[in-house]
């Protein structure tokens, strides 16, 4: 084989061992909210309609004190770290079985995209940003899959995306 087909083979199944290993690795998964328990958030609200511009709601709200701890809710890299229109200042990382956890609305936070974060680790303060601005503070939290999961998906209103959607109410119960 040439020099150069034995480089790009290789660098596919580094690839490919990079995806599989996400895929493979446990997802430990807990509260983003310091604190906070099932009482603190409506069971029923995820892909709940109808729900702002957005239309359907998906993730669910845990409610708290202003200011409370938000913490990582899996081991992850940092994706996003930044403010959003709707979500205000917002959190993205992702995690094991290539998931994007994604926390909205927070007060402030203290990581940055590349950080590598741990379960549990600090990384921002609950609030009301973005559209949740004069209601009662409290963190946004979705599960977004970037591979699809077909058998998520619906005949209800915008049913098809909820095929990358995971209910976190169903997680963080579980755990």
């Amino acid at each position: 084989m040439k020099p150069i087909k034995i480089l790009l083979l290789s660098l596919v199944v580094i690839i490919l061992t990079i995806v599989l290993a996400l895929f493979v690795l446990p997802e430990k998964i807990t509260n983003p909210v310091l604190g906070a328990t099932p009482k603190d958030w409506n069971h029923a609200t995820f892909w709940y309609e109808p729900w702002g511009k957005s239309g359907v709601h998906k993730g669910i709200d845990i409610f708290g004190k202003k200011n409370t701890h938000v913490v990582a809710p899996v081991n992850g890299v940092v994706v996003f770290s930044g403010e959003l229109k709707r979500g205000g200042k917002v959190v993205a990382i992702l995690g094991p079985k290539w998931r994007v956890h994604y926390v909205a609305h927070l007060n402030s936070y203290s990581v940055s995209e590349g950080d590598i974060v741990k379960l549990n680790e600090n990384i921002g303060l609950l609030g009301n940003t973005g559209n949740a601005a004069g209601k009662p503070p409290h963190v946004h939290y979705s599960i977004v899959s970037l591979f699809p999961l077909p058998w998520l998906a619906t005949s209800e209103s915008q049913g098809w995306k909820r095929m990358f959607y995971i209910n976190p109410h169903t997680n963080l119960i579980s755990r």
